[in-house]
């Protein structure tokens, strides 16, 4: 006796069709599970066993083997427990063998009750790919409800999704995702003063560059760093969707118009930065925040091996984990933020407070950052002390204003066919650059040592601000404020 039912693997972000294949055997009560399963996976069977008979149906006295196919495929989770359950089901002919006409997804309970479980999302999409309904608990329904195209049933229990299967019943009331509100966003209006502040941000929202802000505490570096999202365009439909891979790849549910916003700790450890774990590996914190903004605050704290690992996802927008077995690679097309002190007091170049570090020790400290990675900032802005005068005058220009003109530059972006932040150096040389601005480029090259790199930097900004001021070719004056944002701290 054989049945099958479909369900889903996810490797790296792609959701991929897997095959619970169920074969009933010899009278002996025996339980085999192939097909490169995980712990979790493989305690299916113990989850199986009881949920099967807590629904009413007689679990099967005979050798139960299920393969996972294809089985070069590693299978993680407890996302396997009903389409097991639902082929153990069919296979014994305790329910008819249609009831496999599904793509399945979720976890058991002991007492029958089905759970969320990650891939939901994936399920979606590999129900619309193979034209079959989808059967998810009701808390994952709602995401794989996003795909369009996709046939969602949810249900509460495997009794229920028995019955959903063979056509009886249409299953349980799907709640519709909520969208975050950008309202909950805090406002650019709450900086008081710091104009290169706001001006570096807004710049760096336009043309989606890299950017450092380096001063004393309290000036305001994260103030202005956790507002950038709040400047920039809302997602669209294809990269909601795409977002949200990424957020379920990981285990974590969510619907958001706002790009999304990572800020991990100093202390978090590379596979939770880059992405990977032991097992299949899942998004780390660069690939969460894909199509968002990846903060990195007290910069200067992080390990080495960490920030040279940024360099590699930062330039090519995606990063390639690799393990025993298994290769992924994973979408990370983030803006990297950054904030970090001038040195390990904080107060080096501060006009109120002194330095209380030694040399060698400040020293020490910038050498955390490589070269390398510096050079990947577009812009490199120091944020000041802000006077009394600005903390005790008027609240600043709101988000809603900055977001507009950001808007209005990424439109003429997208005629280019890429962010500016993101051209390369063929499509750089195409721009148009006045006399004045191609003589002050030239001059920069050798008085401020510019590389290769740094040098296409300079004129991706330049073009950046000259679309935010709605301009054609780029003038001596954009390139002049493109070299004050690249300081050395």
């Amino acid at each position: 006796m054989f049945a099958s039912v479909t369900s889903v693997a996810l490797v790296g972000v792609e959701p991929r069709p897997v095959r619970v294949e169920v074969h009933i055997g010899a009278p002996k009560d025996r339980f085999a599970l192939v097909g490169l399963p995980d712990t979790a996976v493989r305690e299916a069977k113990d989850r199986v066993r009881s949920a099967i008979v807590q629904s009413g149906f007689q679990f099967p006295n005979r050798t139960v083997t299920v393969n996972l196919a294809p089985a070069d495929i590693p299978k993680a989770g407890s996302a396997y427990d009903l389409p097991i359950a639902l082929g153990v089901l069919a296979a014994a002919g305790s329910v008819p063998p249609t009831v496999g006409s599904i793509v399945a997804l979720g976890e058991l309970a002991l007492d029958g009750t089905v759970r969320a479980a990650r891939g939901g999302l994936g399920a979606g999409v590999v129900a619309r790919d193979t034209g079959l309904p989808c059967v998810l608990a009701v808390q994952s329904a709602a995401e794989a409800q996003r795909v369009p195209g996709a046939e969602v049933r949810a249900v509460r229990s495997l009794s229920e999704a028995v019955a959903v299967a063979l056509g009886t019943t249409p299953g349980a009331p799907i709640r519709p995702a909520v969208d975050s509100k950008a309202s909950s966003v805090v406002d650019l209006s709450e900086v008081r003063g710091q104009a290169v502040g706001r001006r570096a941000l807004e710049v760096a929202a336009a043309g989606r560059h890299p950017l450092l802000l380096w001063g004393p505490p309290g000036s305001g570096k994260t103030m202005l760093a956790v507002r950038m999202a709040g400047i920039l365009p809302r997602l669209g439909e294809e990269e909601r969707l795409e977002v949200a891979q990424v957020w379920d790849a990981a285990g974590r549910s969510g619907r958001a118009e706002m790009p999304p916003f990572r800020s991990p700790h100093h202390s978090a450890t590379m596979p939770a930065i880059i992405g990977g774990g032991s097992g299949v590996p899942v998004p780390g914190e660069i690939s969460l925040a894909h199509k968002g903004v990846l903060f990195l605050d007290e910069l200067g704290e992080f390990p080495i091996n960490i920030l040279n690992g940024l360099r590699q996802p930062l330039e090519a927008g995606w990063v390639v984990v690799a393990r025993k077995g298994v290769s992924v690679r994973f979408p990370s097309d983030f803006q990297l933020v950054a904030a970090t002190n001038p040195c390990p007091c904080g107060y080096a170049g501060d006009r109120l407070r002194p330095c209380s570090c030694s040399v060698p020790a400040i020293d020490r400290y910038r050498r955390r950052l490589s070269g390398p990675l510096l050079d990947r900032f577009d812009l490199r802005v120091s944020i000041p002390r802000p006077p009394r005068g600005d903390l005790l005058g008027p609240a600043g220009e709101p988000s809603r204003a900055v977001a507009g003109r950001v808007e209005a530059a990424w439109a003429m972006q997208s005629e280019r066919g890429s962010p500016n932040g993101r051209l390369g150096r063929g499509e750089l040389d195409r721009l148009e650059w006045t006399p004045n601005a191609r003589r002050l480029l030239e001059t920069a090259i050798e008085r401020f040592a510019l590389t290769g790199r740094g040098f296409d930097r300079i004129r991706r900004v330049a073009r950046t601000i000259a679309d935010l001021l709605g301009v054609g070719p780029v003038d001596e004056p954009h390139v002049a404020e493109a070299l004050s944002f690249r300081g050395e701290w």
